[in-house]
């Protein structure tokens, strides 16, 4: 009788332990499914789940070791068209473009009321966008714009206080992405001679404030000579080297420069590019553009479009008629900021960017939402 009662109370424990282990496997793949479900819902465009973006090779990639590809636009020169470029019109890019960076052309020339000019207005621009970026999760270049000032070196003072002052104010912030010189260009503008050494003099200042940013640099000949730059790149970690093109005027030869820097594993980063000429008008060569940036996703290679604004020119994203102010025909290049914020304010209605897209932003729309991140 017993021995009976002792089988019996040995089988309920083995019941019960096998009952218990059922229930913990059920829990532990509970567990594992909703961290496959919570996977599969993250973000992976956003800063939160990137990070500080780093090079390694010819390669981008975010802090998981994952190669990232940047996509999204340029704003025009944000003194001529300050009130385009605000908080709700990035958050209508990113949400219904795909784009994950948005880069902001300050440009530098004094005698375009550049940064030069009126440092202070450009200034608390850039600052506001910046901020306006962090909100919204995502990337943000900052465009040390020369252009009809050709050598970087003409306002090398202006450019390290503007840099120092930068890269201080957001040393712990990964969204932000220093372009240092837009198009250095002019037959007397080398990249040994000229480009170079201004680059290692500002991007030690920034590099004193931030050790982590990645920093794009503008190479010669309209950011076109890559070659040279290849051949004697720069001693500094995390630094991409741009590669401007417009597709009515470049084409194979320019990609066999792209090509020759992966080779060497110098990486390229397309902070400007264009459906047109090289003037940003005429003829829209949309199969042209496309074949572009087919090129540039199979190396992985991030671009930015020129440009997010509504002047009268092909490459233009927006139709003039989108003009939230009266702002853009004041006659009157000065910025007020507060001025700016105020007519927004006051002409929400007209802030849905999509339905006022030219040819040109209805391409780009499609390319930028195609295989996201």
């Amino acid at each position: 009788m017993k021995i009976k009662i002792s089988l019996y109370i040995i089988i309920l424990i083995v019941i019960g332990i096998s009952i218990m282990a059922g229930c913990t496997r059920k829990e532990e793949f509970s567990d594992n499914n909703a961290d496959i479900i919570e996977n599969q819902n993250i973000d992976k465009s956003t800063v939160t789940y990137n990070g500080w973006l780093k090079t390694e090779g010819a390669n981008l990639k975010n802090e998981n070791g994952e190669i990232v590809q940047l996509k999204g636009l340029s704003s025009h020169g944000i003194q001529w068209f300050p009130d385009l470029v605000n908080s709700d019109n990035l958050k209508q890019l990113k949400e219904t473009w795909g784009m994950n960076v948005f880069r902001i052309a300050m440009y530098t020339d004094p005698n375009a009321n550049g940064y030069v000019a009126q440092p202070e207005q450009l200034k608390e621009q850039v600052f506001s966008l910046v901020e306006a970026a962090k909100d919204l999760d995502m990337y943000v270049i900052v465009d040390w714009h020369i252009l009809n000032d050709n050598n970087p070196q003409t306002y090398q003072s202006q450019s390290k206080e503007f840099f120092n002052e930068l890269s201080s104010k957001y040393a712990n912030t990964p969204n932000v992405i220093y372009e240092i010189c837009n198009e250095p260009n002019g037959n007397d503008v080398k990249w040994n001679e000229n480009v170079k050494p201004y680059a290692e003099d500002i991007i030690a200042t920034i590099r004193n404030n931030n050790p982590k940013s990645l920093i794009i640099v503008g190479t010669p000949d309209w950011c076109k000579d890559l070659k040279n730059v290849a051949n004697n790149k720069l001693e500094f970690e995390n630094v991409v080297y741009s590669c401007h093109f417009y597709a009515g005027s470049h084409g194979e030869l320019l990609q066999e420069q792209i090509d020759y820097c992966i080779e060497k594993n110098v990486p390229v980063f397309v902070s400007e590019c264009g459906i047109t000429d090289a003037s940003g008008s005429g003829e829209i060569y949309a199969d042209k553009f496309e074949k572009w940036i087919n090129f540039l996703s199979e190396r992985n290679i991030s671009w930015l479009f020129w440009s997010f604004c509504n002047k009268q020119e092909s490459s233009s994203i927006l139709k003039p008629e989108y003009n939230t102010s009266s702002f853009n025909n004041s006659g009157s290049n000065e910025i007020n900021i507060n001025e700016v914020a105020d007519s927004v304010e006051q002409n929400k209605e007209q802030l849905d960017i999509n339905d006022y897209l030219t040819e040109t932003g209805s391409i780009v729309k499609r390319l930028l939402s195609k295989n996201n991140l």
